[in-house]
């Protein structure tokens, strides 16, 4: 799939007797229960965390990522299918940590199970073998709280905030601080999705990230909360265009919580 990482029903009926796609449902479990597609294997990844980007935090949470993707069978001669039940930000970040663990052929079924057609759903669950997955992070594809502060006077670090305008806005706070880190321009997440939960068109990304003042040759860190929010940013941006782009994984959730590092209240224009 290489940097192809947007399937459609018509491509997953062309390979559905492929024993190498690997589909991975991303719901929650009482959704996967209830109903999925046949084969599909299940990775809720919101409960995993990370909110400590230092080297040991990030050591723990590849070493953790690792043993869960051992767990569920996964190796490099696969080609793995993230879903939900549109393009949200499970399956953006279901791809995005195989990205980063190194996995060559990672892709999110866009708009999910609400965009197809008459999708065939069953309560059984896959039987496959677990087997050892070795991690082989890519550090170009995150970015950590030492990061940022590194690069806070580089133009050409530029941060996009996800989160909602009340969080951004210091009205929903979500961790010990409220606001926002220095710098970042917001755009919310689901404004990169259409009506009907597939992504917007590449053009129309383009516009919008442009609007902001980011550029392709940029490399844009994205940050929310915990890394979710932003892993769709993440899959956003490369369909803009922008070719370096990185997933703040500690987001909120370690900013907001440190006070050595630095945050703003923006101001709502009236």
């Amino acid at each position: 799939m290489g940097e192809d990482f947007l399937v459609d029903e018509n491509w997953l009926a062309a390979h559905r007797t492929d024993p190498a796609v690997v589909l991975i449902d991303t719901r929650p479990a009482a959704e996967y229960w209830q109903g999925h597609l046949n084969g599909a294997r299940h990775f809720d990844p919101f409960p995993f965390h990370c909110y400590d980007t230092g080297p040991k935090g990030l050591a723990e949470f590849i070493a953790q990522s690792e043993w869960i993707f051992s767990a569920l069978g996964i190796s490099d001669d696969q080609s793995l299918v993230f879903y939900e039940n549109n393009s949200g930000s499970r399956a953006t970040r279901g791809a995005w940590l195989a990205e980063y663990l190194g996995h060559p052929r990672a892709a999110i079924l866009d708009g999910g199970l609400g965009a197809m057609r008459q999708p065939s759903l069953t309560t059984e669950a896959p039987r496959y073998r677990p087997q050892r997955f070795e991690a082989r992070p890519r550090p170009e594809l995150v970015a950590t709280a030492a990061n940022i502060m590194e690069w806070r006077e580089d133009a050409g670090h530029p941060l996009l905030d996800v989160r909602s305008e009340a969080e951004y806005y210091g009205e929903q706070v979500r961790a010990k601080r409220g606001g926002a880190i220095p710098g970042a321009r917001l755009r919310e997440w689901q404004l990169n999705n259409d009506a009907q939960g597939h992504f917007l068109s590449p053009a129309q990304l383009r516009e919008a990230f442009g609007a902001l003042g980011l550029r392709p040759e940029q490399d844009v860190v994205a940050y929310c909360q915990g890394g979710y929010r932003a892993a769709h940013a993440f899959y956003a941006l490369r369909l803009a265009g922008f070719s370096q782009v990185r997933n703040y994984l500690g987001s909120w959730g370690e900013w907001g919580n440190r006070d050595d590092l630095p945050i703003v209240t923006p101001r709502r224009r009236v």
